[in-house]
């Protein structure tokens, strides 16, 4: 159960440290601004959405019910990584034990695989709206939606915890080990164990399969039926209005199953770990970001619910 180093020679339960970004106190110091500034973003900006559609009864329809959920997630999957990756930037390397290592990994996989289901269901959501508008409110109830997304957190948290049970099964030789990545991922925790790992490998892309490769072309199936139904739309602005509210589910699907693609189905003998980082740093900072700008900026419902909950809250400061 616990390793010696035969290089530090030393003694005692495995750890993990996070390879750090930078070790020039000047570059430390911006690094930090910039991820906290665009942490402290993502909570504004998701808990806007949050606030909004709780507080206007216009918005309580299936499309802005799954729209909250995706915005509690990323709310949730941000703040697994981020305030832990922020405490690493500054100053010497804080050591991560392997059962906080391990629970990192399991909240990570499971929130973000259930982001990754969501963004299926939602354009579903978008496939009946549009191709079957007449059957809509017979079709998406209150409660079919919440078993959608009760199933999508269901599925991933059962995939993540046999994936996450599986990668910490293996022996981690030393009792310091340096992650070149700042959270606990599956591919840069593989590298480090001291076994045949061809076997978790395998299971890694079988999930990664399941998690990527099937919403994503469940999504695609459902894109189909959508531009064919609003290419029979005749009027331009009936046709712009459905483009409209596709297209921003559109942009975030494909920055989130592209990037977590290349981190996660692609060989490991040809990808590189500085690499996988890099496009970590995107779906954990950029898709959560772009999530709550283009919902608001690009659909008048958000806009206009904001626009009213500010002038109101404007109106009663000034009585």
């Amino acid at each position: 159960m616990f390793a010696r180093s035969p290089v530090l020679n030393q003694s005692g339960p495995t750890e993990f440290v996070f390879r750090v970004f930078t070790t020039i106190p000047e570059f430390q110091v911006l690094l930090f601004l910039l991820f906290l500034l665009l942490y402290l973003l993502i909570l504004c900006g998701n808990t806007a959405i949050i606030w909004v559609v709780c507080t206007h009864s216009s918005l309580r329809t299936p499309m802005y019910f799954f729209l909250y959920n995706l915005s509690f997630l990323e709310i949730c999957y941000t703040s697994v990584v981020v305030p832990l990756m922020l405490s690493n930037i500054w100053g010497a390397q804080k050591p991560i034990p392997l059962a906080g290592c391990g629970a990192q990994m399991f909240l990570f996989l499971t929130l973000g695989g259930a982001d990754c289901f969501l963004l299926a269901i939602m354009s579903y959501d978008r496939y009946v709206a549009i191709c079957h508008p007449l059957h809509y409110t017979l079709i998406m109830t209150q409660r079919l939606c919440v078993q959608m997304v009760v199933c999508a957190v269901g599925l991933a948290l059962l995939l993540s915890l046999q994936l996450t049970a599986l990668i910490f099964t293996l022996p981690f030789c030393g009792h310091r080990r340096e992650i070149n990545h700042f959270l606990c991922d599956v591919p840069p925790v593989l590298r480090l164990a001291c076994a045949d790992t061809r076997v978790h490998q395998a299971v890694l892309y079988v999930v990664g399969i399941l998690v990527l490769t099937v919403p994503f072309l469940l999504i695609c199936v459902s894109y189909v039926f959508i531009a064919s139904a609003i290419l029979r739309i005749r009027s331009a602005k009936g046709c712009h209005r459905a483009f409209s509210t596709c297209s921003s589910h559109l942009t975030v699907v494909l920055l989130q199953y592209g990037f977590c693609a290349l981190v996660y189905l692609r060989p490991q003998s040809s990808s590189s770990v500085d690499e996988d980082r890099q496009f970590a740093l995107v779906y954990t900072f950029i898709t959560p970001l772009l999530n709550p700008l283009i919902y608001t900026l690009r659909n008048k419902d958000v806009k206009g619910a904001l626009k009213k909950a500010i002038s109101s809250k404007g109106t009663a400061e000034a009585l």
